[in-house]
């Protein structure tokens, strides 16, 4: 494995969110997350594509793109990630061999080279815990074919405001104590927010949680978690990644901008193909 990961005591365990999520999910957590992958890569059927699930987290999205006809090789940098994958394709797939599942790093070169070249290359809400986003932001175009797709989603940077998320996620991973401070301060603030905006718009609260699994078949207390501790933490601007993919040789397909300022901003690039 590649000594650029930051501090293992440093990260949040993804895995363990993970674990719990897979406690709760439900077949309509996988139409809804294979609906909308469906609908961002404009493909309904993806027979005959090699599909390349980097930071697998759940194993979600590495189950709805097999079901969708991918051949489908998945990895995560976090072993308890990687066990809830594998988990996923016992429960589906046991004994599929187009379904592949290891431990390994985006920031790994030499790793990625012995994966081959894929159809499309998805990392959604991944990179930016690298610690070392730019780099994993080009070792994930490194596995694509001309004329394949890269499907990434990355925070959007909001200068201060962002430095101040930063320092949280950071307080939350330092330990218990900041774990409970953190959880203690925000998870309350999310709910009492959410609870008035309902309120506010005349809809009923508990629509907020049941149709949750609508965006990308999550889960909301999964996600709440996933984003308090959510370290290490490096968000950007998007024209900044749309430019940089763009002087690396790929065209914007569609972008879709983060509801809110702090979420992550959707990019599906593809592969220009060499005229020669």
């Amino acid at each position: 494995m590649t000594s650029n990961n930051p501090d293992p005591q440093e990260r949040f365990p993804f895995g363990k969110n993970w674990q719990e999520f897979l406690n709760v999910l439900t077949e309509s957590h996988i139409t809804e997350a294979q609906n909308s992958l469906s609908k961002f890569l404009g493909q309904a059927n993806l027979d005959g594509k090699k599909f390349l699930d980097i930071g697998s987290g759940s194993g979600l999205h590495s189950l709805v793109a097999r079901r969708m006809g991918a051949s489908v090789h998945a990895f995560d940098y976090d072993t308890q990630s990687v066990a809830c994958t594998r988990e996923l394709k016992r429960r589906f797939y046991p004994q599929d061999a187009s379904w592949n599942i290891e431990q390994g790093s985006i920031l790994d070169r030499q790793y990625l080279e012995t994966l081959g070249t894929f159809d499309i290359s998805y990392a959604w809400g991944v990179l930016h815990h690298t610690g070392v986003l730019w780099q994993a932001l080009y070792n994930a175009q490194l596995v694509l074919r001309p004329g394949g797709l890269l499907f990434i989603a990355i925070y959007n940077d909001q200068g201060l405001i962002s430095a101040l998320w930063k320092i949280i996620k950071r307080t939350y991973c330092s330990g218990a104590p900041g774990r409970w401070l953190m959880t203690g301060i925000f998870f309350p603030l999310f709910f009492i927010s959410g609870l008035l905006i309902d309120l506010l718009h005349l809809r009923n609260p508990a629509r907020r949680y049941h149709e949750h699994k609508k965006y990308r078949g999550m889960s909301l207390l999964v996600d709440w978690r996933d984003w308090l501790g959510g370290y290490p933490y490096e968000p950007a601007e998007p024209q900044r990644i749309i430019s940089f993919y763009q002087n690396l040789g790929f065209e914007l397909l569609h972008f879709e901008p983060t509801g809110h300022g702090f979420g992550n901003n959707q990019f599906l690039f593809r592969k220009i193909e060499s005229a020669g």
